[in-house]
């Protein structure tokens, strides 16, 4: 298995770099396979984007997993993904 692909929603951003992923211990990825979530995991992240002409164009990042130590209104989420230096970028782009 490579990577696998999870869906996360980019508006829910901590930092700059830093997206929440799962309130659980586990997420399903984009396969339809049950990913295990642990800090240092390899993920690719995507959420569902459109071009100007409303071509589907889904946002991607990478990143790695880490525990969320925020507190406040996203407390209650266990996971998140630091995204690497490359960023978030249309699928098109990669």
């Amino acid at each position: 298995m490579g990577i696998p692909e999870l869906y996360v929603d980019f508006n829910e951003m901590l930092e700059p770099d830093l997206v929440l992923l799962s309130a659980a211990d586990g997420k399903v990825a984009v396969t339809g396979e049950q990913i295990s979530l642990r800090a240092g995991l390899k993920v690719a992240i995507y959420m569902d984007d459109f071009d100007d002409e409303g071509r589907p164009n889904d946002l991607v990042a990478f990143g790695v997993v880490e525990a969320n130590t925020s507190v406040g209104w996203a407390e209650h989420v266990r996971w998140c993904c630091r995204i690497d230096d490359h960023g978030i970028r249309h699928r098109s782009q990669l």
